[in-house]
């Protein structure tokens, strides 16, 4: 029987005000394994007004953030607790295989141990106002923040997002992808669990064009925070602007992946295949444009293709799979799509290009392991992020050439950069117009470490100080300090205005 999920909302579940739903299925299988509650504009403006409340009567934002910050903590040892069964409930949601869903779930306690210590260690400032006044400026919450989070990373980006919000006082309505809503749901009782107080976390599961739609034009919003693809961002984030919302949004990405010839062609192989295939490809952050210097390419690239070919898809529970099923049919047949567009323009699939048809894979939405030749700035492979598991490899020079080929693309997300070179390394990240840069490395992230793009790949950073200042405003106290009268209209003479 396929289990019911309902809204959360002022700590309560309760069903969606017009009793619809929707069915979450398991990508590797196409079974149904939820029936979740979908939310309608009127729930969303019921957990906006429930946040709002939480947020006007102090029952989070006025407690000391050291005791703030002892709740997360107790959130982040439940979390580390229930790792194994988040890891499976993701996996049989979104298809990814469970060893790497265990080996990304396992950081995610991280999370809420940095936002704490940060929110307990925050510091105001003093600024010299001069002769007779004191100036102390603090931070203070915004109020209630609206979060977008998709299905890729369930978990992972509503903790990115909502671990901040919290640590600083904030109130919160998460719309999680329909993809994959029932971790990010759960995540929602656990804090509650250790001792979030009721409405200041709630969450209402549903579409994007109805549920996500409501929330993204909500004018009770202090702060809207999406991942998602670009143009879904543009629209949401047009529609915030109209009530002078701010927005972070971290949204889609086309990563060149750049390995020079004096590389470790080993391990440069092993970091490419990687930065494309971890998720199926279904990251932000994937190596879909891998960048060989061209004395080393055809050594690279055969080394690659040849890995590639021994990647074991499967079933997203057994451990030794490797690569999972799409998230969708609509998102397998996305992938396959644009290998077949780049074949009719004139590029060459050097392995894989086809939907899979052995045992255990014709039920779900799989596609293979895909590595395309041959394609110029003049194909929409080039630019298109095709979120799956098929990239795209070239040739380059020099470093010069290098770096315009990484930058000739819409998006500057990420990047990493293959070399023993360590002045090189500098010289080409330097010219590079992305938010993210590994050298020797991928795919690497840490709640301490800013995460954002640059181009259409987004506005502001999730991770870090930048993050939690994002999350909070300076408030200015300007106390007159002097004993000197003070009448302005009694004189004409030794005004001074400021």
């Amino acid at each position: 029987m396929v289990e019911q999920r309902l809204l959360h909302i002022d700590g309560q579940d309760v069903a969606a005000s017009d009793g619809a739903t929707f069915l979450v299925r398991n990508p590797a299988t196409g079974e149904a394994l939820y029936e979740v509650a979908h939310g309608t504009a009127e729930d969303v403006d019921r957990a906006v007004a429930a946040a709002r409340a939480a947020f006007d009567d102090g029952r989070w934002r006025h407690i000391a953030p050291r005791e703030r910050a002892r709740t997360l903590n107790r959130a982040a040892a439940l979390l580390a607790e229930r790792i194994e069964e988040f890891a499976r409930m993701e996996t049989l949601q979104i298809g990814r295989p469970l060893r790497e869903m265990r080996a990304q779930l396992k950081r995610l306690p991280e999370w809420l141990e940095y936002f704490g210590a940060v929110a307990q260690t925050t510091e105001g400032s003093s600024p010299d106002f001069g002769a007779g006044h004191l100036n102390v400026v603090r931070r203070v919450p915004l109020g209630v923040a609206g979060l977008i989070t998709p299905w890729n990373h369930p978990l992972l980006i509503t903790m990115k997002k909502l671990s901040v919000a919290v640590a600083a006082g904030n109130s919160v309505v998460i719309k999680p992808s329909e993809l994959g809503p029932i971790v990010p749901m759960e995540l929602v009782l656990l804090l509650e669990e250790a001792g979030l107080p009721a409405g200041v976390v709630n969450i209402v599961p549903g579409l994007g064009r109805t549920t996500g739609k409501a929330l993204s034009e909500h004018p009770g919003l202090a702060k809207l925070d999406i991942t998602g693809g670009t143009e879904t961002g543009k629209v949401i984030a047009a529609n915030a602007g109209r009530s002078l919302i701010p927005v972070t949004a971290e949204l889609g990405g086309k990563a060149p992946v750049l390995i020079f010839d004096d590389a470790d062609t080993d391990q440069a192989v092993a970091g490419a295949l990687f930065a494309a295939f971890v998720a199926t490809g279904q990251t932000c952050v994937q190596g879909a444009r891998i960048l060989v210097q061209r004395d080393s390419y055809e050594r690279v690239v055969t080394a690659l293709v040849e890995r590639t070919r021994q990647l074991k898809l499967g079933d997203p529970l057994d451990s030794q799979t490797q690569v999972g099923p799409l998230v969708s049919e609509a998102q397998r047949d996305k992938a396959a799509d644009a290998v077949e567009r780049a074949r009719k323009q004139g590029a060459t699939v050097l392995t894989g290009g086809a939907v899979p048809t052995g045992a255990g894979l014709s039920q779900g939405w799989f596609y293979e392991p895909t590595v395309v030749a041959g394609v110029t700035p003049e194909m929409d492979l080039w630019y298109e992020e095709v979120f799956g598991p098929v990239i795209v490899v070239a040739p380059f020079d020099d470093e010069a050439d290098a770096v315009a080929q990484a930058n000739d693309s819409p998006f500057g997300l990420a990047a990493s950069i293959w070399t023993q070179n360590v002045g090189r390394a500098v010289r080409v990240s330097r010219g590079l117009d992305i938010g993210i840069v590994w050298v020797n490395d991928h795919h690497r992230i840490d709640p301490s470490s800013p995460w954002g793009g640059f181009k259409e790949s987004g506005i502001g950073s999730e991770n870090g100080l930048d993050a939690f200042h994002a999350y909070t405003r300076p408030q200015s106290l300007i106390i007159n300090s002097s004993d000197a009268e003070f009448d302005w209209f009694a004189t004409v003479e030794d005004l001074r205005y400021s």
